[in-house]
């Protein structure tokens, strides 16, 4: 084993103090949050919270299964933490039927479920009895002090639509990269040749992943990326705008969405410039959320069971500590309505 990094090397890489990384790591008061999350990844990149040999202890109590008498049911409390993020809560579209699934497959097996938004990891453990939590499933985009915090308890954690670089853990997710780089060749297989990307970047782990996809395939199809970057702010009012100002000869064939939200917001745009829908230009997405709308393709994401794999994933954890970790990828459905597509023709 090499030997352990230290706190100047954290200091170093981050450009910040030594005593600014003391008073992060040890969760003192004394550096702003921005400042804190920064170091605390720094840290994990360099493998600060990587060096201990074991990941949970040999038997903890709070990772043991007790089997009931009658069939395979099992006993516990499951935390399932909530991103403070409205777009990622228990109501949306999206994330709704995720937290179904696991909510769903956790009554099937008999255990408690316990959900938390707005987790912070200053007071996240002081409220709750970390040795009455069997595990952990997150939900989207969790900070990587939060995720630090489990890790150093020895909680079993699952991810899902979620990675972190400071952490190594098991995670599930849609295949992102395969399903977005067959929209684009099938996109490609019917004539369209003029593509933009819109999509926040970087953001979502599975947005990255989308982008990652869209530009093989345009690779595969011998088509050279022209991308306008104010496509890929964080603002969707900034998306609107480029759309607004784009020249007509600048506008493409399609705008490949990251998610249907995402196209609903460039397909109001369009409309805003009273363009022709889908006939003069169309729009993807991903998720299959908004039926409503003039999407030309998108794509099915198995939400429900995307959350039952995530519950499965840890209870295999729980009975196999020791085992490497795991990255699960769930099919998605590719849905061409080719309905607006045959508009164009």
């Amino acid at each position: 084993m090499g030997k352990r990094v230290t706190m100047q090397q954290i200091a170093d890489a981050a450009g910040v103090s030594k005593f600014a990384v003391s008073r992060a790591l040890t969760g003192k008061s004394g550096v702003s949050e921005h400042t804190r999350e920064m170091i605390v990844r720094t840290a994990g990149q360099l493998g600060y919270f990587k060096m201990e040999p074991k990941r949970y202890s040999a038997e903890p109590p709070h990772t043991k299964l007790d089997t009931k008498a009658a069939g395979d049911k099992r006993e516990g409390t499951i935390l399932v933490l909530f991103p403070n993020i409205r777009s990622q809560n228990q109501s949306s579209l999206y994330w709704g039927p995720v937290f179904e699934g696991i909510s769903e497959r956790l009554n099937e097996i008999g255990m408690d479920i316990m959900t938390l938004t707005e987790p912070s990891s200053d007071h996240m453990f002081s409220v709750l009895n970390p040795e009455a939590i069997r595990g952990v499933i997150t939900v989207g985009t969790i900070s990587t002090s939060v995720l630090l915090e489990i890790y150093r308890l020895r909680i079993p954690l699952v991810m899902v639509d979620h990675e972190d670089t400071a952490i190594h853990a098991d995670a599930v997710f849609t295949d992102n990269v395969k399903c977005m780089k067959e929209l684009v060749l099938m996109l490609g297989a019917r004539g369209y040749r003029k593509l933009q990307f819109v999509g926040q970047l970087p953001d979502a782990v599975s947005f990255r992943e989308r982008w990652l996809g869209y530009r093989m395939g345009l690779e595969e199809l011998g088509l050279q990326e022209h991308q306008h970057p104010g496509l890929l702010v964080q603002e969707y009012a900034k998306m609107q705008q480029v759309v607004r100002d784009m020249q007509l000869e600048d506008i493409p064939e399609v705008f490949v969405c990251a998610n249907d939200h995402t196209a609903s917001i460039i397909i109001e745009a369009l409309q805003g410039r009273a363009l022709q829908l889908p006939e003069r230009c169309t729009v993807t997405g991903f998720d299959n959320t908004r039926t409503e709308d003039p999407i030309l393709a998108t794509a099915h994401i198995y939400k429900e069971h995307l959350g039952a794999r995530a519950v499965d994933q840890l209870l295999w954890r729980i009975e196999h500590p020791q085992a490497p970790f795991e990255r699960k990828l769930i099919h998605a459905e590719l849905i061409m309505r080719e309905e607006y597509h045959s508009l164009r023709e």
